[in-house]
């Protein structure tokens, strides 16, 4: 059940045109502190209204935005980083409170979030167009990059300051204006980041925040004057996100969720890998699209990998995060809320009933408090590849094993995966990781890293039901997303000097 503090509850309010107003929607949700199941703030459930009036905002603000020259705009984005470095810890703390990371995994996906507007100052470097002359004669080419209208950001729960920063800083240092539509449950970290973004001097307009469910994505699929949205959640929205865009003239990049492989070969490290498994399938409580939730073991390495990955688990403490104390920080917060934490409770009995090993099972985990949305880690031996365990993203602190006999069943498995945005192999024989990095079915690949994520300066590449769209986030795709090319061709004529349609050298030497 949750809590309710005696503080008074606020609502979140809208930034229009750098002012903040209030919803015009009567309609609010709960933001909990998953920590103590305390309700801290309300949400406002937006619609058309709310959405069509941060559009005519952002709308207005690129007739002008459009024009200012490059590198003043980026100019905006390294205030802007001395800002956000100024309050990371701040940032963090607020991110831990609505969301229930750890204080390090927080300030590490604030730094994440940084990192992005690092390489969105490098914008006026990568955006260059060609040039070349004499195309033809007296024909010159050339081609730039240029600004498309209003993008919208539809964002997670998972990363409430990194996410939402994957997307913004590219879109409006390549001249776009923006509107970002938080999610519902995490709203507060981006209300603190945007009032540092106008900060930094932004022009009133460029930058715009709505808040809602169903019906703000919707008003913001369809409004006209949005000409691209970019998504970050489940892979059954991201399809549905991508499709009513899409149809409705937007251009569209929808990341959607994962299923990610975790390979362990007969002679992977096994300290090592064990650590990495851990690191890689209970960081964050498992509520990341690059968590490993399927270690396929193959061969002998099976029972002295499972046993060091139980026995290293099971040591872990759960617990609360959102006390000042960051130096006695647990190893794993809690889960977003009561909701989820009853998601993920129901794939474990369902993954008990379909008859896999529960080695590790975290439903009864003891924390420090009574409250709260707490799944200890859980992990799952002896699963089959049809199981609702193995195939479906469970967004949990739950870890399943199947167990192989050669590599090349571990790949057969990812070619059946309907997901496809990391795998990783964990092997000491470059000959094997060549081969998986040559043949899995998946758009980012590990050898002996737990997590494959990619630096801001590289494009998120997920695959199959992991992405739906052509450009990816981050990296040279995500600046051609959101820009379009125009390509000028010029001949100039001169009365008195004009060779454009003479014959050229190699006829002329042949008449004579």
């Amino acid at each position: 059940m949750a809590v309710i503090s005696g503080k008074k509850i606020e609502s979140c309010k809208l930034l229009i045109n750098n002012e903040w107003v209030v919803s015009q929607s009567q309609n609010h949700g709960d933001i909990f502190n998953p920590s103590t199941g305390e309700i801290i703030a309300k949400v406002p459930y937006g619609g058309k209204e709310d959405v069509n009036k941060a559009v005519i905002s952002a709308h207005k603000a690129f007739q002008e935005w459009r024009f200012t020259p490059i590198f003043e705009r980026a100019r905006y984005m390294f205030n802007f980083i001395k800002l956000l470095e100024d309050n990371k810890s701040e940032i963090a703390r607020q991110v831990t409170i609505e969301h229930g990371k750890t204080y390090s995994e927080s300030l590490a996906s604030v730094q994440r979030g940084i990192e992005m507007v690092e390489f969105a100052c490098s914008i006026p470097t990568l955006i260059q167009g060609e040039f070349m002359e004499n195309i033809a004669r007296g024909v010159d080419c050339e081609t730039v990059r240029q600004p498309i209208g209003v993008f919208a950001g539809i964002t997670p729960f998972n990363f409430p300051a990194m996410v939402p920063l994957w997307m913004y800083p590219v879109a409006i240092t390549c001249g776009n204006t923006f509107i970002l539509k938080p999610s519902e449950k995490v709203p507060l970290t981006s209300i603190l980041i945007a009032n540092l973004l106008m900060e930094s001097g932004l022009p009133a307009g460029v930058f715009n925040l709505v808040h809602g469910g169903v019906d703000c994505v919707n008003a913001i699929l369809e409004h006209p004057q949005i000409r691209g949205i970019s998504f970050v959640g489940s892979s059954n929205i991201a399809k549905y996100v991508y499709e009513t865009g899409t149809k409705n003239g937007k251009r569209v990049q929808a990341a959607g969720g994962a299923k990610n492989h975790l390979i362990i070969m007969p002679d992977a490290n096994l300290d090592l890998t064990t650590h990495a498994l851990k690191a890689s399938a209970f960081g964050c409580s498992g509520q990341r699209c690059m968590a490993g939730s399927l270690a396929v073991t193959v061969g002998e390495i099976h029972e002295p990998i499972m046993d060091n990955l139980v026995n290293i688990a099971q040591k872990m403490t759960v617990g609360r995060t959102d006390n000042s104390d960051t130096t006695n920080e647990p190893d794993m917060g809690p889960v977003i809320s009561q909701e989820h934490m009853l998601k993920v409770k129901n794939y474990i009995a369902t993954g008990v009933s379909e008859g896999a090993s529960l080695r590790l099972d975290g439903r009864n985990v003891n924390t420090d408090t009574k409250h709260g949305f707490y799944i200890g880690p859980t992990i799952f031996d002896k699963a089959k590849p049809d199981m609702k365990i193995t195939k479906e993203e469970i967004f949990g602190p739950v870890l399943t094993v199947i167990p192989v006999k050669t590599l090349d069943e571990a790949l057969e498995l990812g070619n059946d995966c309907d997901y496809g945005n990391g795998a990783v192999i964990f092997t000491s024989s470059g000959a094997s990781a060549r081969e998986f990095k040559h043949k899995f079915n998946a758009g980012m690949i590990g050898v002996n890293v737990g997590v494959p994520a990619p630096l801001a300066w590289f494009s998120f590449s997920g695959w199959n039901s992991s992405f739906f769209g052509d450009l990816h986030i981050q990296g040279k795709e995500a600046i051609y997303f959101y820009t379009q090319q125009k390509l000028t061709m010029t001949r100039w004529f001169d009365d008195n000097k004009n060779t454009a349609f003479k014959d050229p050298i190699w006829k002329q030497n042949k008449k004579e």
